[in-house]
């Protein structure tokens, strides 16, 4: 199944990767070089813990070459009104059956993005989320309803970017 990512999100994958294949591996690679320098390997603590740290890098680089060669690029057509993969999502919200966090009539921005970039911190949201889905193919002045853990939630969208 093909995952989709914004432009800034297949850079961001890109760098990563460049960085473990290059800095992170040397890295690594030294501190390996520098714990079979002193001795015996089968008590060597520094020893596991770069052989751990060599296991976890080359999976993530697995991982991010898997995602590059899987991940489908979606452009934001910036001429549109309507929620799309990259949109920014302006909402306001109310609570039905339950309370939303920041409470009714609060105003929120949010950007759609593919499901490896989404990162809650960043308000940034997978489109294959339950708000993400919602919001996807909406526009300007459209009511969405949310099922969450707390009650479902009303928003109304004000703007799209």
């Amino acid at each position: 199944m093909a995952k989709f990512v914004t432009e800034e999100g297949l850079r961001k994958i890109k760098e990563e990767l460049e960085n473990r294949k290059t800095a992170i591996r040397q890295s690594i690679a030294n501190a390996i070089k520098e714990a079979k320098e002193q001795g015996d390997l089968s008590e060597n603590a520094e020893y596991s813990e770069a052989k751990r740290q060599q296991a976890e890098n080359e999976a993530r680089v697995t991982e991010l070459e898997f995602l590059l060669k899987e991940s489908t690029v979606v452009k934001r057509d910036e001429s549109s009104q309507v929620v799309q993969m990259g949109s920014r999502v302006k909402v306001k919200f109310s609570a039905k059956g339950g309370s939303a966090s920041g409470g009714n009539g609060s105003e929120m921005e949010f950007q759609i993005v593919g499901s490896n970039e989404a990162d809650p911190a960043e308000m940034k949201i997978s489109n294959e989320s339950p708000m993400g889905k919602a919001f996807m193919g909406r526009q300007k002045d459209d009511k969405v309803e949310v099922a969450t853990p707390g009650g479902k939630v009303k928003y109304a969208i004000l703007d799209v970017k």
